[in-house]
């Protein structure tokens, strides 16, 4: 029988408070003890956590929503149990009563409260636990040394870097956490939907155009972490809290950036061609490439991408040339090169920020790469799995898709159970 999930009462003298996030989504599967959603009061801030399994329906407390003790936020469903849109919500009140034959009433359990006793106030631990800040490390500037809001601000390069949401799209809507896809330089959010079709339906996947890219103006993110801020202001927008990272080249990198940043927030991340993992790159492709301005010129430039050249065929140079013109992003990708990869180098480094991210890792890459050298995969942590495609070049999610698409499978399934 469904369960209610009810606004709860931490405090004696707390008539209402404001949920300022949800963990899930609607129709997803949770478990006990998984954080539903995150609620804000006068004196704290708490994360709410599920006191069943169960799925998640009718959801009706929204974020910034202000809420008496006791609305009904949601329902937690048995897995096999019909949905009823029909189910009545109980009315807002003071106490919590389970009425004879209904439904059984179980508050949520409170988890991490911030009191106004403890050194950050309600803000400061909303915006750290967001960031995947370690609060207790940072300075506070409040009386007492208190940890305020500004404070946690300075310290997460992600919030600082971004500048708003990009153009994204669902490739495919389902249940569960979502695959959130990452393309690399140059290419867009397009790229992925060869590989969608190899993935079996029922779980979100979403795609986004980096900075300079398809749809996505350059509003100065011209550094690593400018680009996972904008990953993270995407994600927030999308109302997406979780998500399984999968990222291509440059994306590759961005997506490190942002799991080592917040881990919490990714279950797992599969990386393709990663950039970042070494300082070779081919500097002519990236020069040739952003130079050419026919189809004439460009395509043997992007042929360089793949050793089975026809993958990559005349219609992907035609849309990469009129989106130069259309959308001017040549001088964008220009910009973006100039501080990424400048005299032909990757000028950042992401093995530290790899290292970090505790979760399940899989790197697929191909021995014959004309791009990134396969080898820069050599000497990474023990729990990072190294894939490599004999004869496939810098696209392995063109060249051998259904693999590729297995492989993602078996990294998000990893993932899932890591977290129970």
């Amino acid at each position: 029988m469904a369960i209610e999930i009810i606004f709860p009462r931490v405090d004696m003298d707390m008539e209402s408070g404001k949920i300022t996030q949800w963990f899930v989504a609607e129709g997803e599967a949770v478990t006990k003890g998984q954080l539903l959603f995150e609620i804000e009061t006068d004196k704290a801030a708490m994360e709410i956590e599920a006191t069943a399994n169960g799925v998640v329906r009718g959801i009706t407390g929204h974020p910034g929503d202000t809420l008496p003790v006791g609305a009904v936020v949601g329902w937690i469903y048995a897995a096999a149990e019909a949905y009823s849109e029909a189910v009545p919500v109980v009315a807002a009140k003071k106490t919590v009563e389970a009425a004879p034959d209904a439904a059984p009433v179980v508050e949520p359990a409170v988890a991490h409260v911030a009191s106004e006793g403890l050194r950050a106030t309600p803000k400061a631990r909303h915006l750290a636990r967001r960031a995947g800040v370690d609060i207790g490390g940072i300075a506070g500037s409040g009386p007492g040394g208190r940890v305020q809001a500004r404070d946690i601000e300075a310290a997460t390069p992600l919030a600082a870097a971004s500048a708003g949401p990009l153009h994204c799209e669902w490739l495919a809507r389902g249940e569960g956490i979502p695959i959130v896809f990452v393309h690399g330089f140059g290419a867009d959010l397009n790229s992925w939907r060869p590989l969608l079709g190899y993935f079996p339906p029922g779980r979100g996947a979403l795609a986004l155009d980096l900075p300079g890219h398809g749809q996505s103006l350059l509003n100065g993110q011209l550094t690593l972490d400018g680009l996972a801020g904008a990953l993270a202001a995407t994600l927030a927008a999308q109302g997406v809290g979780a998500a399984h990272l999968v990222g291509h080249s440059l994306g590759a990198a961005v997506a490190t950036a942002y799991a080592a940043l917040r881990p919490a927030g990714v279950y797992s991340l599969t990386l393709l061609s990663p950039g970042g993992l070494g300082p070779g790159i081919n500097g002519a492709f990236v020069a040739g490439f952003l130079a050419a301005q026919s189809e004439a010129s460009l395509a043997p430039w992007m042929r360089l991408l793949a050793t089975d050249e026809a993958m990559l065929g005349s219609a992907m140079v035609k849309t990469t040339l009129r989106q130069r013109s259309s959308l001017g992003l040549g001088e964008a990708q220009a910009q973006l090169a100039a501080a990424l990869f400048p005299d032909g180098t990757q000028a950042f480094n992401t093995r530290t920020a790899l290292a970090k991210y505790p979760g399940p890792i899989k790197i697929i890459a191909g021995t014959d790469d004309r791009i990134i050298p396969a080898h820069h995969a050599r000497g990474l942590p023990g729990n990072v799995a190294v894939h490599l495609f004999s004869g496939i070049g810098h696209m392995p999610h063109f060249e051998a898709r259904a693999e590729v698409a297995l492989l993602v499978q078996d990294n998000v399934a990893a993932g899932e159970r890591r977290r129970g």
